[in-house]
């Protein structure tokens, strides 16, 4: 069971992506731009360390997200929700990781950057164009069962 392409447009086609971190019990959101590479299935963001979701991230690798279409009609509701792993990058993912990130926010070129990857395994996305509460839904656990 492949990613619906329908999930991999909507998610290209935007670029910012609200991130849901834990610590002790308590939420925490973070509005993040992000870059998508679909080969890995990654979405590649940047934040310090030093930030409060940063700090989270480093002690609790689970992550939740989503990205939202803005809209008064509610026929044109469009949603996706994500949970997955945020991990740092290094060495050869790295540079692949900046390339891709500094191609879709060159003025990231001129800051330092420490940039990360969510890892998703579960995507739902909620599309009302398609019906109304329309979901289209992967999860990898169930990819990975499909394909033994």
């Amino acid at each position: 069971m492949a990613i619906d392409p329908k999930i991999i447009r909507f998610i290209h086609k935007h670029h910012q992506f609200t991130l849901a971190t834990v610590a002790n019990n308590m939420p925490w959101t973070a509005n993040c731009f992000y870059v998508y590479m679909e080969l890995e299935n990654k979405l590649i963001f940047t934040t310090s360390v030093d930030t409060r979701h940063g700090r989270e991230m480093e002690a609790w690798q689970r992550v939740a997200g989503n990205i939202s279409l803005e809209t008064n009609v509610i026929g044109k509701i469009q949603g996706l929700q994500f949970t997955g792993l945020a991990v740092l990058l290094e060495d050869d993912e790295l540079s692949r990781a900046k390339n891709a990130y500094i191609k879709r926010f060159p003025v990231a070129m001129l800051m330092e950057t420490t940039l990360w990857a969510v890892i998703p395994d579960h995507y739902k996305l909620t599309d009302n164009r398609l019906g109304f509460g329309k979901k289209l839904i992967w999860d990898q656990e169930a990819d990975n069962q499909a394909n033994q």
